[in-house]
């Protein structure tokens, strides 16, 4: 019945498996869910989609197959019987059935199509007229079991319904971020570990040494388990920055929510031989960049963040800082910190597709190995499977 909605699914790239599908079918047999179309939507979610960012991508492949439910909403339009009895057939009770069997869908169409001609009017309330919030099998806001929805808003989630809202539309890899699905690729890099004081039940062994000390209580502890991450992230500040300050913040936001070790400092264009953490006292409070070098392990991950626009000039030479002269090159220092932390990438705001006209981001690229990613949510994802190797 559903293998239609299966390849309408892979079709949308949604990377939807047998094994999966299978799993859903087994669900349907065994009544997981009630006879409701909104218990289905989110059954058929939870069991065939595996990635949050494919959410929307569902959302219209499930409007896009279950379309044909539209044509029950227009007056004018012939009701797609077939779909009705092939492609939504619901899992009803036993007291469902007996009322269907006493009906029918034929009858029930065929009535729909007799009332859509008779009546003239709006109606509300009763058993007979399509209208709202009454027993009639038609319209919206009452308590038929067996209702078709004409209009409205479904009041009591009992009636046939296309998902067309799209909640997770900004989880799209190809749309801009937000603070919620940066979070969810951030993700990807975190890597957890117990260690520490065995302060946390182990509730699995606890249960196991039980059964094995002939029923007496035998309590075993664990560690906290811990993300052991640990991230250093480098900003750009200032100038073509400013053009890209909501996402940065953004980024940083979720980036402190997800890694608990996580350091930070800025920079402007280009790294030189100081830092700093508050651009509000930049000129007074620098930290040594050498300092950063030596004082975090190599396990280290890097992330730079910038869009790399600036005169390649201020990368490649010494004195090209556009604030003071600097004694070494920026590449020099980009140098240093590739080989102090050996998984690093960039970061960049920039749209990709202006990265080809910017000589200094051709540049930082070539500096970086290629491993700069645009900041999108599949950017994002690539440069975490990237560290995480």
């Amino acid at each position: 019945m559903l293998i239609d909605f299966f390849f309408t699914l892979k079709d949308a790239k949604i990377p939807v498996s047998i094994k999966e599908f299978l799993t859903l079918l087994e669900a349907l047999q065994k009544n997981v869910i009630g006879a409701s179309m909104d218990d289905f939507y989110y059954l058929a979610r939870l069991t065939l989609v595996k990635d949050e960012a494919h959410f929307d991508k569902f959302d219209r492949a499930f409007a896009q197959y279950f379309k044909g439910v539209n044509a029950a909403f227009e007056s004018n339009a012939a009701i797609p019987l077939d779909w009705l009895l092939k492609r939504m057939q619901r899992e009803l009770s036993e007291e469902q059935k007996a009322q269907l069997e006493k009906f029918g869908y034929d009858k029930l169409m065929d009535r729909l199509n007799e009332l859509l001609k008779e009546q003239k009017e709006r109606h509300e309330g009763g058993s007979k007229w399509i209208g709202t919030g009454g027993t009639s099998p038609f319209g919206n806001g009452g308590t038929n079991p067996e209702g078709i929805r004409i209009g409205g808003k479904g009041g009591n989630r009992t009636a046939v319904k296309v998902w067309e809202a799209r909640s997770y539309k900004d989880y799209d890899g190809e749309r801009e971020l937000g603070t919620r699905n940066i979070k969810v690729a951030l993700r990807r890099l975190r890597k957890f570990a117990r260690e520490g004081a065995e302060d946390e039940l182990a509730l699995d062994a606890t249960i196991a040494a039980t059964a094995n000390n002939a029923g007496y209580l035998d309590i075993r502890m664990r560690p906290e388990r811990k993300n052991r991450i640990k991230v250093l992230m480098l900003f750009d500040v200032g100038g073509s920055m400013d053009d890209h300050i909501e996402r940065t913040e953004e980024l940083f936001s979720a980036a402190k929510t997800e890694f608990k070790n996580m350091e930070f400092f800025y920079f402007h264009n280009c790294v030189y031989d100081t830092l700093w953490k508050n651009n509000r006292r930049r000129n007074a409070e620098r930290f040594p960049t050498w300092d950063v070098l030596r004082k975090y392990p190599p396990d280290t991950k890097l992330i730079f963040v910038g869009d790399a626009t600036m005169s390649p000039y201020e990368i490649l030479q010494p004195g090209g800082s556009v604030e003071y002269n600097n004694e070494e090159a920026g590449s020099t220092w980009l140098a240093r910190f590739t080989q102090a932390f050996p998984k690093f990438i960039w970061l960049n705001p920039e749209a990709e597709g202006l990265w080809q006209y910017r000589q200094s981001i051709g540049v930082m690229r070539q500096l970086m190995n290629n491993r700069m990613f645009p900041l999108s949510i599949d950017g994002l994802e690539r440069g975490m499977r990237l560290l995480s190797k």
